[in-house]
C-alpha cells in the first residue's frame, strides 16, 4: 500500500508531474505575456492611423472661402466718452435787502427779463414816510448852517457852532440819502439779461432782509460740464475745444470751447470738472440735459489698423491670419490705440499685409485660402 502513493521515480515522470501540476500557472503567463504585446502592437497602430489620419486631412483639407483686407497706414484717435450735463453760465439769487410786504409780482418762472426789468414790489409806505422826514430834517439842517455861515463871517458866532451845524447837516443829509436807497430797494429788478429760473416771492408775503425773492439764470451761453478721470486729465488739459452730443436735441453735435478745469478732485473718485462754454443765443439748449463729449487724446495720422473682430485671443496670445500666395499664415501681434471697431496693431503687421477679415477662425496655419473678395480700404468691409 505504501508503494502505491510514491511519486514517480524516473525524471521523465517527474518532468511530467511538475508539468501537469503547473499547467495552470504557465498558461495565465503565457496569456498575461500575449495580452501586453498585443497592446503594445494596438497603441503603435493607433498612433500610425492618426498621424496617417493628420496627415491626410492636411494635405486633403479643401481651401477656406475668405476675404481679406489690404492694410495700409491710416488715421486713428485715441479717444474717450464720457457723460455729462448743461448748467447755466450764470445762476444769480436775488435777496431781500430790507424788511417788508410783497405788494407785487410782475414775472413768473420760465419768463425772459431785461436788465432793469422790474420783478416785484414790496410796500414802501413806512420808507417813503422815512424819506420825507429825513428831508425835512436835512433842509432844516442845511437851512440852520446856511445862516449861521452868514453869521460866521460877521464874528457873530464861534467856530466851533458853525462846526456843530455843519455836522448836523452832513447827518441830516447822509440820513436822507440812506432813506431813500431804502425806499428804492422796495422796487426789486433783474440786475442781468435771463430767464426766471424760480421766483420765491408771493404776494402778501412777510420778508426779512436775507430771504429769497427769486432766481435768475443766463442761458444765453451755456456750460457743458463733464467730469474728467484722474489719468486723462494731462491730455485734456491742452486741447482748447471738445465736440460733444446732446441726446435732447437728437444727438444734435456741437463744439465746446475749454473754458475752465479744475485744479483737483471734486470727488472721491478723483474726478476733475471741466467746463465748456457753448453759444446758446437760440435758447434751444436747455440747463439739466445730458450729454456725451467726444474727447479726442491723440491722433495717429500713420498707424497699422485692423477690424477687432479679426483679432483672434487665445491662450493668452493674440494673433491674425494673412493671405500669402493663397495660404493663411498665423501673425503674432500686440495691439495700441482702438477707436470704435477698429484697433491700432504696433507690431507685427505691415503696410501691404493682405489681413484675413472673415473665413479667419476656420483656418489654420498653412492651410490654402480661396479669397472670394479682396478689399482694399476698410470702407469696403462695411458695405
Amino acid at each position: 500500500m505504501n508503494e502505491q502513493h510514491l511519486g514517480p521515480r524516473s525524471a521523465r515522470a517527474k518532468f511530467v508531474y511538475f508539468l501537469w501540476n503547473n499547467m495552470p500557472r504557465f498558461l495565465l503567463l503565457a496569456l498575461c505575456v500575449l495580452i501586453v504585446v498585443l497592446a503594445g502592437a494596438i497603441d503603435r497602430k493607433s498612433a500610425s492611423i492618426a498621424s496617417s489620419k493628420e496627415a491626410a486631412e492636411k494635405n486633403g483639407k479643401p481651401a477656406v472661402n475668405a476675404v481679406t483686407l489690404a492694410l495700409q497706414p491710416t488715421t486713428i484717435s485715441d479717444r474717450i466718452n464720457l457723460p455729462g450735463n448743461i448748467e447755466p453760465w450764470t445762476t444769480l439769487g436775488l435777496l431781500s435787502k430790507l424788511n417788508g410786504t410783497v405788494e407785487e409780482v410782475l414775472v413768473r418762472e420760465g419768463q425772459r427779463v431785461k436788465r432793469g426789468d422790474v420783478i416785484a414790489r414790496i410796500d414802501d409806505d413806512d420808507y417813503r414816510i422815512a424819506v420825507e422826514r429825513t428831508e425835512a430834517a436835512y433842509n432844516l439842517a442845511k437851512a440852520e448852517f446856511e445862516r449861521d455861515r452868514a453869521i460866521y463871517a460877521k464874528g457873530v458866532i464861534p467856530t466851533a457852532t458853525l462846526d456843530t451845524n455843519r455836522t448836523r447837516m452832513e447827518t441830516t443829509k447822509a440820513d436822507f440819502e440812506d432813506a431813500k436807497l431804502q425806499l428804492s430797494r422796495c422796487l426789486v429788478t433783474a440786475p442781468m439779461d435771463g430767464v426766471m429760473q424760480k421766483v420765491d416771492a408771493k404776494v402778501g408775503l412777510q420778508l426779512a432782509v436775507g430771504d429769497p425773492i427769486a432766481e435768475i439764470i443766463d442761458i444765453e451761453r451755456v456750460k457743458a460740464v463733464v467730469g474728467i478721470p484722474e489719468s486723462d486729465v494731462t491730455a485734456v488739459r491742452g486741447l482748447h475745444a471738445i465736440d460733444f452730443t446732446v441726446q435732447a436735441l437728437a444727438g444734435r453735435r456741437l463744439i465746446g470751447k475749454v473754458h475752465y478745469l479744475s485744479s483737483s478732485p471734486e470727488t472721491v473718485a478723483r474726478i476733475f470738472r471741466l467746463e465748456l462754454e457753448v453759444d446758446n443765443r437760440a435758447g434751444d439748449i436747455l440747463p439739466g440735459m445730458f450729454l456725451r463729449a467726444d474727447i479726442v487724446k491723440k491722433t495717429l495720422p500713420e498707424a497699422i489698423v485692423v477690424p477687432y473682430y479679426s483679432v483672434i485671443s487665445r491662450n493668452n496670445e493674440q494673433y491674425v491670419y494673412v493671405e500669402e500666395d493663397g495660404v493663411a499664415k498665423k501673425r503674432n501681434i500686440r495691439l495700441g490705440v482702438m477707436e470704435k471697431w477698429l484697433v491700432e496693431v504696433v507690431e507685427g503687421l505691415k503696410s501691404g499685409d493682405r489681413l484675413i477679415v472673415e473665413g479667419h477662425r476656420d483656418v489654420e496655419d498653412g492651410q490654402p485660402v480661396k479669397v472670394v473678395k479682396a478689399a482694399r480700404e476698410m470702407k469696403e468691409l462695411t458695405l
